[in-house]
């Protein structure tokens, strides 16, 4: 089954697969795959000291017996500039999520993109000069709200130079679409070259 995208300010449409535009919203299956795609990004690299680790005498601090509670190293984790307990180490934080699930999460969002009118499709995307006014400009025009992101094919430098400085737009080709760009986005500004190179990568 396919349905038509309307191509904006054009009379012509983009037939696309009802199963990547169009199919039912898992919202346990998108929270899983954003979850692990951020957690992917995780540096990991918190790193604590045990008792063992230290650096301290672990000779015995006082007699047995005659000076109240007994104890012997300085460096237990109950005295200040002691280990910790359960120290933190460098550790990675991502999860396996299977090249299906993850196609099959990026589809459900798109396909609620859709439905919710959050995508629009225009027949090209392209900046004469890499310059931030222009692109607002043109931003300004097609009234994306104040977090668009623009899908194309191939981003061309001039569009990715354009948006360096501009905080909330971002700048995907197809290759790099991920589910955190897409759910984060008021609107989807996206090519029709790329639509058709999404459905093929989706299919």
């Amino acid at each position: 089954m396919t349905m038509e995208l309307a191509i904006n300010n054009s009379s012509k449409t983009v037939s696309v697969s009802d199963e990547i535009f169009g199919r039912d919203f898992s919202e346990d299956l998108v929270h899983q795959v954003v979850v692990a795609y951020r957690n992917a990004g995780r540096a990991g690299t918190k790193a604590q000291k045990t008792r063992a680790e230290v650096n301290g005498t672990t000779k015995k601090s006082k007699k047995q017996k005659g000076g109240g509670a007994r104890h012997g190293a300085l460096t237990a984790p109950i005295f200040v500039g002691g280990g910790v307990t359960f120290a933190a180490k460098p550790r990675s934080f991502a999860q396996k999520v299977n090249r299906k699930m993850y196609r099959a999460a990026i589809a459900a969002i798109l396909s609620e993109l859709n439905r919710q009118g959050r995508i629009m499709v225009v027949e090209n995307f392209e900046l004469d000069a890499p310059k931030t006014s222009g692109l607002v400009a043109k931003l300004k025009g097609l009234e994306v709200g104040q977090r668009p992101l623009i899908v194309t094919e191939d981003a061309t430098e001039n569009l990715y130079l354009s948006a360096r400085n501009l905080p909330y737009v971002q700048v995907r080709d197809v290759q790099g679409l991920d589910p955190v760009s897409l759910v984060g986005a008021d609107t989807v500004v996206v090519t029709a070259d790329a639509v058709k190179k999404i459905e093929e990568w989706l299919a």
